[in-house]
Protein backbone atom coordinates (compact mmCIF):
# COMPACT_ATOMS: atom_id res chain seq x y z
CA UNK A 1 0.00 0.00 0.00
CA UNK A 2 1.40 3.37 -1.03
CA UNK A 3 2.14 5.64 1.90
CA UNK A 4 0.40 9.04 1.89
CA UNK A 5 2.77 11.99 1.47
CA UNK A 6 3.63 14.17 4.45
CA UNK A 7 1.31 17.12 3.73
CA UNK A 8 2.63 19.27 6.56
CA UNK A 9 6.21 18.87 5.38
CA UNK A 10 5.22 19.73 1.80
CA UNK A 11 3.40 22.87 2.95
CA UNK A 12 6.33 24.16 5.00
CA UNK A 13 8.85 23.31 2.26
CA UNK A 14 6.78 25.26 -0.28
CA UNK A 15 6.26 28.34 1.89
CA UNK A 16 9.71 28.51 3.51
CA UNK A 17 12.88 29.89 1.95
CA UNK A 18 15.60 27.57 0.62
CA UNK A 19 18.64 27.38 -1.65
CA UNK A 20 16.75 25.34 -4.26
CA UNK A 21 14.59 26.88 -7.01
CA UNK A 22 12.08 24.67 -8.79
CA UNK A 23 12.32 25.23 -12.54
CA UNK A 24 9.13 25.51 -14.64
CA UNK A 25 7.72 22.83 -16.97
CA UNK A 26 9.37 19.98 -15.07
CA UNK A 27 12.92 21.04 -15.98
CA UNK A 28 14.23 20.01 -12.56
CA UNK A 29 15.76 22.10 -9.81
CA UNK A 30 18.34 24.86 -9.66
CA UNK A 31 20.61 24.53 -6.65
CA UNK A 32 21.80 28.00 -5.71
CA UNK A 33 25.38 28.55 -4.53
CA UNK A 34 26.00 28.47 -0.79
CA UNK A 35 28.81 29.48 1.50
CA UNK A 36 28.83 33.19 0.58
CA UNK A 37 29.78 35.21 3.67
CA UNK A 38 30.24 38.93 4.25
CA UNK A 39 31.63 40.04 7.62
CA UNK A 40 30.65 36.66 9.03
CA UNK A 41 27.06 36.89 7.75
CA UNK A 42 25.71 34.29 5.31
CA UNK A 43 24.64 36.23 2.18
CA UNK A 44 24.14 33.21 -0.07
CA UNK A 45 21.24 33.72 -2.53
CA UNK A 46 17.95 31.95 -1.82
CA UNK A 47 14.83 31.33 -3.90
CA UNK A 48 13.11 34.36 -2.37
CA UNK A 49 16.06 36.53 -3.42
CA UNK A 50 15.79 35.12 -6.96
CA UNK A 51 12.07 35.89 -7.15
CA UNK A 52 12.61 39.40 -5.73
CA UNK A 53 15.10 40.03 -8.54
CA UNK A 54 12.55 38.71 -11.04
CA UNK A 55 9.90 41.00 -9.50
CA UNK A 56 12.22 44.02 -9.72
CA UNK A 57 12.97 43.28 -13.37
CA UNK A 58 9.24 42.90 -14.10
CA UNK A 59 8.52 46.27 -12.43
CA UNK A 60 11.12 47.95 -14.66
CA UNK A 61 9.87 46.24 -17.83
CA UNK A 62 6.24 47.03 -17.00
CA UNK A 63 6.81 50.76 -16.51
CA UNK A 64 9.27 51.02 -19.40
CA UNK A 65 7.05 49.23 -21.91
CA UNK A 66 3.86 50.96 -20.75
CA UNK A 67 5.60 54.35 -20.94
CA UNK A 68 6.73 53.69 -24.50
CA UNK A 69 3.20 52.68 -25.50
CA UNK A 70 1.67 55.81 -23.96
CA UNK A 71 4.27 58.06 -25.63
CA UNK A 72 3.64 56.45 -29.02
CA UNK A 73 -0.12 56.92 -28.69
CA UNK A 74 0.41 60.56 -27.69
CA UNK A 75 2.61 61.19 -30.74
CA UNK A 76 -0.15 59.70 -32.90
CA UNK A 77 -2.73 61.97 -31.23
CA UNK A 78 -4.63 59.01 -29.76
CA UNK A 79 -5.84 58.27 -26.25
CA UNK A 80 -3.94 55.65 -24.25
CA UNK A 81 -5.18 52.12 -24.83
CA UNK A 82 -4.23 48.52 -24.22
CA UNK A 83 -1.51 47.59 -21.75
CA UNK A 84 -0.09 51.11 -21.60
CA UNK A 85 -3.51 52.59 -20.88
CA UNK A 86 -4.15 50.06 -18.09
CA UNK A 87 -0.82 50.78 -16.38
CA UNK A 88 -1.35 54.54 -16.78
CA UNK A 89 -4.76 54.20 -15.09
CA UNK A 90 -3.17 52.34 -12.15
CA UNK A 91 -0.37 54.92 -11.86
CA UNK A 92 -2.83 57.82 -11.90
CA UNK A 93 -5.01 56.11 -9.28
CA UNK A 94 -2.06 55.50 -6.96
CA UNK A 95 -0.78 59.05 -7.49
CA UNK A 96 -4.06 60.94 -7.08
CA UNK A 97 -6.14 58.82 -4.69
CA UNK A 98 -3.50 57.05 -2.61
CA UNK A 99 -0.46 59.34 -2.40
CA UNK A 100 -1.76 62.88 -2.91
CA UNK A 101 -5.10 62.02 -1.33
CA UNK A 102 -3.45 60.99 1.95
CA UNK A 103 -0.25 63.05 2.06
CA UNK A 104 -1.65 66.28 0.63
CA UNK A 105 0.56 69.13 -0.52
CA UNK A 106 4.17 68.12 -0.87
CA UNK A 107 3.19 64.52 -1.62
CA UNK A 108 4.42 64.62 -5.22
CA UNK A 109 7.97 63.69 -4.20
CA UNK A 110 6.72 60.46 -2.62
CA UNK A 111 4.85 59.24 -5.72
CA UNK A 112 7.82 57.32 -7.26
CA UNK A 113 8.51 55.52 -3.97
CA UNK A 114 4.89 54.51 -3.35
CA UNK A 115 4.47 53.37 -6.97
CA UNK A 116 7.64 51.27 -6.70
CA UNK A 117 6.34 49.74 -3.47
CA UNK A 118 2.98 48.90 -5.03
CA UNK A 119 4.27 47.25 -8.19
CA UNK A 120 7.14 45.43 -6.45
CA UNK A 121 4.86 43.94 -3.77
CA UNK A 122 2.24 43.12 -6.41
CA UNK A 123 4.69 41.13 -8.53
CA UNK A 124 6.12 39.39 -5.45
CA UNK A 125 2.58 38.35 -4.54
CA UNK A 126 1.65 37.22 -8.05
CA UNK A 127 4.82 35.19 -8.60
CA UNK A 128 3.82 33.01 -5.65
CA UNK A 129 0.66 31.94 -7.47
CA UNK A 130 2.68 30.16 -10.17
CA UNK A 131 2.92 26.35 -9.63
CA UNK A 132 6.72 26.53 -9.45
CA UNK A 133 6.89 30.02 -7.97
CA UNK A 134 7.67 31.40 -4.53
CA UNK A 135 6.21 34.31 -2.59
CA UNK A 136 8.94 36.62 -1.24
CA UNK A 137 6.29 38.58 0.66
CA UNK A 138 5.57 35.39 2.62
CA UNK A 139 8.96 35.88 4.27
CA UNK A 140 9.15 38.00 7.44
CA UNK A 141 12.63 39.23 6.48
CA UNK A 142 11.26 40.64 3.21
CA UNK A 143 8.15 42.29 4.63
CA UNK A 144 10.18 43.54 7.59
CA UNK A 145 12.76 45.12 5.26
CA UNK A 146 10.03 46.82 3.22
CA UNK A 147 8.42 48.10 6.42
CA UNK A 148 11.78 49.31 7.76
CA UNK A 149 12.44 51.26 4.55
CA UNK A 150 8.98 52.84 4.83
CA UNK A 151 9.63 53.65 8.50
CA UNK A 152 12.86 55.45 7.60
CA UNK A 153 11.10 57.36 4.80
CA UNK A 154 8.32 58.37 7.19
CA UNK A 155 10.57 59.52 10.00
CA UNK A 156 13.38 61.15 7.99
CA UNK A 157 10.98 63.03 5.69
CA UNK A 158 8.98 64.08 8.76
CA UNK A 159 12.13 65.42 10.42
CA UNK A 160 12.98 67.38 7.28
CA UNK A 161 9.45 68.78 6.98
CA UNK A 162 8.91 69.68 10.65
CA UNK A 163 12.44 70.58 11.70
CA UNK A 164 14.08 69.40 14.95
CA UNK A 165 11.63 71.26 17.23
CA UNK A 166 8.53 70.17 15.33
CA UNK A 167 9.71 66.56 15.09
CA UNK A 168 10.41 66.45 18.83
CA UNK A 169 6.76 67.41 19.43
CA UNK A 170 5.69 64.17 17.68
CA UNK A 171 7.54 62.29 20.44
CA UNK A 172 7.16 64.50 23.53
CA UNK A 173 3.48 65.38 23.38
CA UNK A 174 2.08 68.20 25.49
CA UNK A 175 -1.48 69.50 24.82
CA UNK A 176 -1.50 73.13 23.63
CA UNK A 177 -1.93 75.60 26.44
CA UNK A 178 -0.90 73.20 29.22
CA UNK A 179 2.01 74.37 31.43
CA UNK A 180 3.63 73.56 34.74
CA UNK A 181 3.31 70.19 36.45
CA UNK A 182 0.40 69.22 34.21
CA UNK A 183 2.58 69.59 31.11
CA UNK A 184 5.38 67.56 32.73
CA UNK A 185 2.93 64.82 33.73
CA UNK A 186 1.37 64.67 30.26
CA UNK A 187 4.82 64.52 28.65
CA UNK A 188 5.85 61.68 30.97
CA UNK A 189 2.67 59.73 30.19
CA UNK A 190 2.38 60.41 26.46
CA UNK A 191 6.05 60.17 25.39
CA UNK A 192 6.28 56.35 25.82
CA UNK A 193 2.93 55.99 24.06
CA UNK A 194 4.10 58.12 21.11
CA UNK A 195 7.35 56.13 20.85
CA UNK A 196 5.43 52.83 20.92
CA UNK A 197 3.10 54.24 18.25
CA UNK A 198 6.05 54.93 15.97
CA UNK A 199 7.44 51.43 16.46
CA UNK A 200 4.07 49.71 16.00
CA UNK A 201 3.56 51.12 12.50
CA UNK A 202 6.35 49.12 10.77
CA UNK A 203 5.35 46.02 12.76
CA UNK A 204 1.78 46.39 11.51
CA UNK A 205 2.99 46.71 7.91
CA UNK A 206 5.27 43.68 8.36
CA UNK A 207 2.80 41.29 9.90
CA UNK A 208 -0.24 42.24 7.81
CA UNK A 209 1.48 41.54 4.49
CA UNK A 210 3.30 38.42 5.73
CA UNK A 211 0.22 36.86 7.36
CA UNK A 212 -2.11 37.45 4.43
CA UNK A 213 0.30 36.11 1.81
CA UNK A 214 1.23 33.04 3.89
CA UNK A 215 -2.26 32.08 5.04
CA UNK A 216 -3.63 31.70 1.51
CA UNK A 217 -0.87 29.29 0.49
CA UNK A 218 -1.40 27.21 3.64
CA UNK A 219 -5.12 26.87 2.87
CA UNK A 220 -4.57 25.99 -0.80
CA UNK A 221 -1.93 23.34 -0.07
CA UNK A 222 -3.98 21.91 2.79
CA UNK A 223 -7.00 21.54 0.49
CA UNK A 224 -4.85 19.81 -2.14
CA UNK A 225 -3.49 17.53 0.57
CA UNK A 226 -7.00 16.19 1.23
CA UNK A 227 -6.84 14.42 -2.14
CA UNK A 228 -3.89 12.29 -1.02
CA UNK A 229 -5.25 11.69 2.48
CA UNK A 230 -8.74 10.43 1.50
CA UNK A 231 -8.02 9.09 -2.03
CA UNK A 232 -11.65 9.69 -3.03
CA UNK A 233 -13.02 11.08 -6.28
CA UNK A 234 -15.68 13.05 -4.41
CA UNK A 235 -13.11 14.60 -2.08
CA UNK A 236 -10.80 15.30 -5.03
CA UNK A 237 -13.57 17.07 -6.96
CA UNK A 238 -14.54 19.17 -3.95
CA UNK A 239 -10.91 19.93 -3.15
CA UNK A 240 -10.14 21.10 -6.68
CA UNK A 241 -13.26 23.29 -6.73
CA UNK A 242 -12.27 24.96 -3.44
CA UNK A 243 -8.66 25.36 -4.62
CA UNK A 244 -9.80 27.12 -7.81
CA UNK A 245 -11.95 29.43 -5.69
CA UNK A 246 -9.04 30.10 -3.31
CA UNK A 247 -6.67 30.79 -6.21
CA UNK A 248 -9.07 33.41 -7.56
CA UNK A 249 -9.36 34.86 -4.06
CA UNK A 250 -5.57 34.91 -3.73
CA UNK A 251 -5.37 36.82 -7.01
CA UNK A 252 -7.60 39.48 -5.47
CA UNK A 253 -5.59 39.41 -2.22
CA UNK A 254 -2.34 39.91 -4.19
CA UNK A 255 -3.64 43.22 -5.56
CA UNK A 256 -5.37 44.17 -2.31
CA UNK A 257 -2.31 43.69 -0.09
CA UNK A 258 -0.07 45.68 -2.43
CA UNK A 259 -2.68 48.46 -2.37
CA UNK A 260 -3.04 48.36 1.44
CA UNK A 261 0.74 48.52 2.01
CA UNK A 262 1.02 51.51 -0.33
CA UNK A 263 -2.06 53.15 1.23
CA UNK A 264 -0.91 52.76 4.84
CA UNK A 265 2.58 54.00 3.99
CA UNK A 266 1.03 57.09 2.39
CA UNK A 267 -1.23 57.62 5.42
CA UNK A 268 1.71 57.37 7.85
CA UNK A 269 3.79 59.77 5.73
CA UNK A 270 0.90 62.25 5.66
CA UNK A 271 0.39 62.01 9.42
CA UNK A 272 4.06 62.84 9.95
CA UNK A 273 4.38 65.51 7.26
CA UNK A 274 1.42 67.46 8.63
CA UNK A 275 1.62 66.57 12.31
CA UNK A 276 -0.32 69.69 13.27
Amino acid sequence: MMQAPDIGKAIFEHTSDSHVVELPFGLGEWHLPTGWHLFGIDVSPTKHVVFMIIAAVLVFLTIWYAGRQVQRRQREGKAPAGFGGAIEAIVLFIRDDVVLGNIGHGGEKFVPYILTLFFFILYCNLLGLLPWGATPTGNLAVTGSLALISFLVIEISGFQALGPRGYLKTIVFVPPGMTGLGAVAMAAIMTPIEIIGKIVKPFALTLRLFANMTAGHFVILALLGLIFIFSSWAVAAGSVAFVVFMMLLELLVAFLQAYIFALLTSVFIGMMQHAH
